[in-house]
């Protein structure tokens, strides 16, 4: 939906790679191998998106450095339209509110990194879940996205653990 919106597909990568996790980094180079794309397509919408205010760089071992600028009057409404794209507030709506137990969410994987992905990873932390009522609410919540939702519980002694092993995990619910 949202490539339909924007045309331009590495602009569309660029969104989801720092708007959904607003504390993802990136230089030219390492978008360039993680896009499988030319670093002048790149360049060109890294440079909009700067001139824009969207992102804020600075220089870091001869490196510039990229993240979104989370002061941008406009931050909040793309974040929202891009958890909208990717199905986050579907997940939030359909499975995490209606759990109950829950302390906190993480989606990790692909989508974690800022890439549209045909899978949701979710991690959910509490004690405890009622894992067939999670199945049901996943399954509707699969139906309505169009994506694979792949999700994980785990009790909430364990998320400092699985949060020093999964540095892209995004928080998408915390109670």
């Amino acid at each position: 939906m949202l490539d339909t919106l924007i045309t331009n597909k590495t602009r569309v990568k660029l969104l989801l790679r720092f708007f959904l996790n607003p504390e993802t980094t990136s230089y030219l180079r390492g978008l360039e191998e993680e896009f499988e794309e030319s670093t002048n397509a790149i360049r060109i919408e890294l440079n909009r998106f700067e001139a824009a205010g969207l992102l804020i760089s600075w220089e870091e071992k001869n490196k510039k450095m990229f993240s979104a600028n989370q002061n941008h009057p406009l931050f909040d409404d793309v974040r929202s339209i891009l958890r909208k794209h990717t199905g986050i507030d579907t997940i939030m709506t359909n499975v995490i509110n209606n759990l109950g137990n829950i302390e906190s969410a993480y989606l990790n994987g692909m989508m974690a990194k800022g890439f549209d992905h045909s899978t949701l990873e979710l991690f959910i932390f509490g004690d405890p879940i009622d894992q067939e009522y999670l199945l049901s609410l996943t399954n509707k919540a699969t139906s309505l996205l169009k994506r694979e939702i792949n999700c994980t519980t785990l009790p909430s002694k364990d998320e400092v653990s699985f949060l020093q092993n999964n540095r892209n995990a995004l928080l998408v619910f915390k109670k």
